[in-house]
C-alpha cells in the first residue's frame, strides 16, 4: 500500500537554531513532512548538553530532523552550507542580531544568490526600539505582562511551560507556510521574523481589552474574581485536588438537582450567572463541603456523568500514562542521546484523521552529513578528505 503523501513533502528547511523557539518551529514543519535539515557546529547544538530544567529541550523539538555538522569558520565549510542552502527553500534561524551576517548568511546576502529563499527570524523583538536586546522566554513573560498574571500580587512568577518560545516557533511557522503560498503567486522568497514579546503581548489582549472594558486595573489570576461561581480547585475526602467548572444556567440546574442543592437553584438571588458570581462567598463553601465528602475518583465519575466540565490536577510524569493519550496515539517514541527510548507528545492537530508521529528518530551529531554533502554534488573521496580534515563531521 502506497504512504499518503506528507502535507509539506517537498519542502526543504535548512535550520540554524537552538534551545526551543527555533527548534519548536522547526518541529511543526519537520512533522508536517518537510525536510528540515539542521545545521549543527562540530560538537553539536549545545542545547543537546543542558541538564536540570533544560534536560528535554533537545529531545522534545528535534525529531524528524537531518543533522549535518560542519565548520563554519571555515570556508570549505561555508562553501558546503553555502550550497545547501541555495537547495532549501526556507531558512531559519534564532541566533543573536548579526551572528548570521557575520558568517555570511544574512538575508541580504542569501536572497541575491537565492531569490526564492523564505528567510525566517525567530527574535527576541520585532523591528522596534528593543529589536536588538537578548531576549528570553521569562523576559518575555516578565515584560509582556503574563508573570504579573500567572503569580500573586508582588510575587511575579514565569507560567510553568516555555509558552512564548512555543508560540513564537508556531507562529514563525505559520509566516512561513503563509510565504510559501505568496511565493506561487509571485516566484520570490521573503523575509519574514517572530518574536517572543509579541508573542507575549498577544496573548496578553484578552487582559488589556477587559481593563479597557471595565475601567479597572486587571487583577493577576489568584485575585481574579472568576468568570463564573462554582469554577475553582476542590479538595476531595482523600486529600485530592479536582478542578470543577460550572458554566451555563443549564449546567447550574444539572449541578444543583444532582447534588440535592434545590435551595441554592430556587433562590432569586442566584438565577443569573452574574448574581451567582457575586455570591461566589456564600456558594463555594457549601460547593466544598460537598466535596470534601467525597473521594477523587468519585468526583470525576460524578462529573463525568454530568457532563460538567472537570480535571484531575496532573504532573507532567502522569501524562506518559494518560489513556486518551495513549490511545489516540497522542505520544511519539523516540530513543535519547544515551539510547534510552521514551515518548513525547505530538502536535495536537489532525487532518484527515491522521496525526504526525515520528519518522526520523532525533539525530546524533552529523548523523546525516555524509548524506547531505553527497546530495549537493561532492564525489566520495571528497567528502572522506572534509570529514578527515575536520571541516565536517560523522556520527
Amino acid at each position: 500500500m502506497t504512504e499518503k503523501r506528507l502535507p509539506l513533502q517537498g519542502i526543504r528547511v535548512v535550520e540554524f537554531v537552538h534551545v526551543i523557539m527555533g527548534p519548536s518551529c522547526g518541529l511543526v514543519l519537520a512533522d508536517l513532512g518537510a525536510d528540515v535539515i539542521k545545521v549543527e557546529p562540530l560538537d553539536g547544538d549545545h542545547t543537546r548538553k543542558l541538564t536540570a530544567s533544560g534536560a528535554g529541550f533537545f529531545p522534545t523539538f528535534n525529531r524528524n530532523k537531518k543533522s549535518i555538522a560542519v565548520d563554519l569558520k571555515s570556508p570549505e565549510g561555508q562553501e558546503n552550507i553555502l550550497k545547501l542552502i541555495q537547495s532549501a527553500d526556507v531558512l531559519t534561524e534564532n541566533f543573536r542580531p548579526g551572528s548570521m551576517d557575520k558568517l555570511g548568511f544574512g538575508f541580504e546576502a542569501l536572497s541575491k544568490l537565492h531569490p526564492e529563499l523564505i528567510y525566517c527570524s525567530l527574535k527576541g523583538f520585532l523591528a522596534g526600539p528593543y529589536e536588538n536586546r537578548a531576549g528570553l522566554d521569562e523576559t518575555a513573560q516578565m515584560m509582556g505582562g503574563l508573570a504579573y498574571m500567572t503569580g500573586p500580587r508582588g510575587r511575579p512568577l514565569r507560567a510553568g511551560a516555555s509558552v512564548n518560545d512555543v508560540m513564537g516557533g508556531m507562529f514563525a511557522a505559520i509566516a512561513i507556510l503563509s510565504a510559501v503560498i505568496e511565493r506561487i503567486a509571485t516566484g520570490r522568497g521573503q523575509y519574514v521574523k517572530s518574536a517572543l514579546f509579541e508573542n507575549c503581548a498577544f496573548l496578553m489582549g484578552q487582559h488589556m481589552t477587559e481593563g479597557f472594558m471595565t475601567g479597572k486595573p486587571v487583577p493577576p489570576m489568584p485575585e481574579r474574581i472568576r468568570a463564573w461561581a462554582v469554577y475553582d480547585t476542590f479538595e476531595t475526602a482523600d486529600k485530592e485536588m479536582v478542578f470543577v467548572g460550572v458554566v451555563t444556567d443549564t449546567q447550574w440546574k444539572i449541578f444543583c438537582d444532582a447534588f440535592d442543592l434545590s435551595d441554592l437553584f430556587g433562590d432569586p438571588a442566584l438565577k443569573t450567572n452574574p448574581q451567582r458570581v457575586e455570591a461566589r462567598p456564600r456558594v463555594l463553601p457549601i460547593v466544598r463541603a460537598l466535596f470534601a465528602k467525597m473521594t477523587k475518583q468519585e468526583l470525576l465519575a460524578k462529573c463525568e456523568e454530568l457532563g460538567l466540565p472537570y480535571a484531575p490536577i496532573t504532573k507532567p510524569e502522569d501524562l506518559f500514562h494518560d489513556p486518551h493519550l495513549i490511545a489516540s496515539g497522542g505520544l511519539a517514541d523516540i530513543t535519547l542521546m544515551n539510547g534510552i527510548k521514551t515518548q513525547v507528545p505530538i502536535m495536537p492537530i489532525e487532518m484527515d484523521g491522521r496525526r504526525f508521529s515520528t519518522r526520523l528518530d532525533l539525530p546524533k551529531i552529523g548523523e546525516h552529513t555524509r548524506e547531505i554533502i553527497a546530495a549537493l554534488g561532492y564525489p566520495a573521496s571528497e567528502v572522506d578528505r572534509l570529514i578527515k580534515d575536520g571541516v565536517a563531521r560523522t556520527a
